[in-house]
């Protein structure tokens, strides 16, 4: 959902990392690594946050600060180009508080993107994604998945948060089986808060 109000994955990832880390700098080669993404793309969407006002350019770690990054910059040839986010963008405290509640958007991506992990009967998110912390797992799967694509989605979405998803995954008949004893940590999760982002199953 984010993505879709703000044009691209590297765009959100961005504004994501600056409102976030409202307090800090980064230069360009260091945002390509934070936010796993090539250096062109995170280029053209700079230039695009820039012009809209929502980051500026920034100082960078002054030189005689007491830290790793103070030492590169001094020994760099070439000098950084450092962005922040502006706190006096107009709409800076209403795009902060967004993405402070984006583990919750995130159930309208994850409905787009379990579509291609197989055949999906249920999907259920609980755990973090509402706040429970009586439940050892965030993500419930139900169905036919390949698992290499799961594990990718999952770090993707872990290094978007900045935290751990903790996933399990059963099958059609597995997840049936245990309903239909009244398994106590399957009930545990759909007794209690959850959001259903896929149901097959009802």
């Amino acid at each position: 959902m984010l993505e879709q109000l703000f044009g691209s994955r590297t765009r959100t990832k961005l504004l994501r990392l600056f409102l976030m880390h409202s307090e800090r700098s980064f230069f360009i080669r260091e945002l390509t690594r934070l936010i796993d993404t090539q250096i062109n793309s995170v280029r053209r969407e700079l230039q695009n946050l820039l012009e809209s006002g929502v980051i500026r350019e920034a100082e960078g770690v002054a030189p005689n600060a007491d830290s790793d990054a103070a030492r590169l910059k001094r020994v760099d040839k070439q000098p950084k180009k450092y962005f922040q986010a502006d706190a006096d963008f107009i709409l800076y405290d209403e795009l902060k508080a967004l993405f402070s509640k984006s583990p919750r958007l995130l159930q309208n991506i994850l409905e787009q993107e379990l579509e291609n992990l197989g055949t999906i009967d249920c999907a259920v998110l609980t755990g973090f994604f509402v706040d429970r912390d009586d439940t050892p797992i965030d993500l419930l799967i139900v169905g036919s998945v390949l698992r290499s694509r799961l594990a990718k989605l999952i770090h993707r979405f872990e290094k978007d948060i900045e935290r751990e998803i903790n996933y399990t995954t059963m099958t059609t008949e597995e997840f049936l089986y245990r309903k239909s004893i009244i398994d106590r940590f399957l009930f545990s999760i759909l007794e209690g808060k959850k959001i259903v982002v896929v149901d097959r199953l009802s």
